[in-house]
């Protein structure tokens, strides 16, 4: 039999909690979800769009390309060349190979800017390219 000291000695020692298996489940969440979630390359710059009646929303666009009214070319914040948008954009689908790019021009900018700029796109090999417009109100 045992005796009432040991009995009362496990009694009082209570139930341990392994925290090791929660961690483990934890962080293979965090892992999951980093992997999963795609991140947006904004262009950095607020531009006043064109109305086109036959604008539809883009699901997701992995690439965004900012064209002010002058003329200037912004990705992910930065100013940029017109001559380094095709390497740019060849960087980008070694990243990202089924990626998609949104032009994002202001209504004043130039059109020619516009067009070098969906040149230097295709150039690259991109082949999803659209030009960002609003609906009307």
């Amino acid at each position: 039999m045992k005796s009432l000291r040991h009995i009362r000695a496990n009694r009082s020692r209570g139930a341990e909690i392994n925290m090791a298996p929660l961690l483990d489940m934890v962080f293979i969440l965090l892992i999951f979800f980093v992997v999963t979630t795609s991140f947006v390359k904004e262009s950095g710059v607020d531009v006043h769009r064109p109305v086109a009646k036959t604008a539809v929303t883009k699901e997701k666009a992995n690439m965004i390309i900012g064209v002010t009214a002058q003329g200037h070319i912004f990705i992910e914040g930065k100013s940029i060349d017109i001559r380094s948008v095709r390497t740019r954009m060849e960087r980008f689908l070694a990243e990202t190979p089924e990626g998609s790019v949104v032009v994002v021009a202001d209504k004043k900018s130039e059109t020619g800017v516009v067009v070098q700029i969906l040149d230097a796109c295709r150039l690259a090999g991109v082949t999803n390219i659209s030009v960002a417009a609003k609906r009307p109100a």
